[in-house]
């Protein structure tokens, strides 16, 4: 049965789950959600994932929701090549990294993301249907934070604590990389994937330095790149004026954030 994946070409989650697919040869039926337009609220959407977020799975009738866990339960039903360690210490080493993720990084992922990256072309939207899509955002604590840093860019309040999270990943990644080539263990794996994108965001908002200030890190960024599963899975998707945008509005405040850079 033809596996669908409801996904968003730049989105985070997505972008990790596309390269589990593509690492393991599994086509998928793609079902675009346009994130900016505000696809991730309407009604038939949310029906299959009542937190607004992208991507969810529906497989053989099962619906799937949170990339982690998606990831995961493509590593039970499509168990060849395997993505976890054999070893329960290493494989917990890698569930380590997907926790440090989902509880930390990838919230303050949006955070930095919005401020910079579509930051403009959503100052251009109407006001109503700006508001609409930050109002539709279910947790509250998400909404006033999506709207303080498309009000406040980089000045928002929560940013300089945002990125600071993002590049104690790469922190976290520098230390594990100096004593095995990939992050899940002999191989490219789960928890690498998962890290890519968000290593991948950085360096779309021209924060870039900070990946090439950790030499393990950069090297494992060019060897992921270098995969085949990269292009189907990454590349083919991503807009180029999209990630010009993204560079551009980096570059732009590169000022205002290059000291949390050097003070993380």
């Amino acid at each position: 049965m033809t596996l669908s994946l409801y996904h968003n070409a730049i989105s985070t989650c997505s972008q990790k789950v596309r390269l589990v697919l593509a690492q393991k040869g599994i086509a998928f039926e793609s079902q675009e959600v346009d994130l900016i337009g505000g696809g991730q609220h309407h009604a038939e959407y949310v029906k299959l994932n009542p937190n607004h977020v992208v991507p969810t799975i529906v497989h053989e009738g099962n619906v799937l929701i949170e990339s982690t866990l998606i990831n995961e339960y493509l590593d039970d039903a499509f168990p060849n090549p395997p993505m976890r360690a054999a070893d329960p210490v290493v494989r917990h080493a890698g569930r380590m990294i997907t926790k440090l993720l989902d509880q930390k990084v990838h919230p303050a992922t949006g955070v930095v993301t919005f401020a910079i990256g579509p930051r403009s072309m959503l100052l251009q939207q109407p006001e109503e249907i700006r508001e609409a899509n930050i109002n539709a955002i279910p947790d509250p604590a998400r909404r006033a934070t999506r709207r303080s840093v498309i009000e406040n860019g980089v000045k928002a309040p929560e940013f300089a604590g945002a990125l600071r999270a993002m590049l104690g990943l790469l922190d976290e990644a520098e230390a594990s990389l100096a004593s095995a080539a990939w992050l899940g263990g002999e191989r490219f794996g789960i928890a690498d994937a998962a890290v890519l994108p968000y290593v991948l965001r950085l360096d779309h908002l021209a924060i870039t330095p900070a990946i090439e200030a950790r030499p393990k890190l950069a090297d494992w960024y060019g060897r992921v790149q270098a995969l085949p599963a990269y292009e189907p899975a990454v590349t083919q998707w991503l807009a180029p004026p999209i990630v010009e945008m993204f560079r551009n509005n980096g570059q732009a405040v590169w000022a205002d954030v290059e000291p949390i850079t050097n003070d993380s």
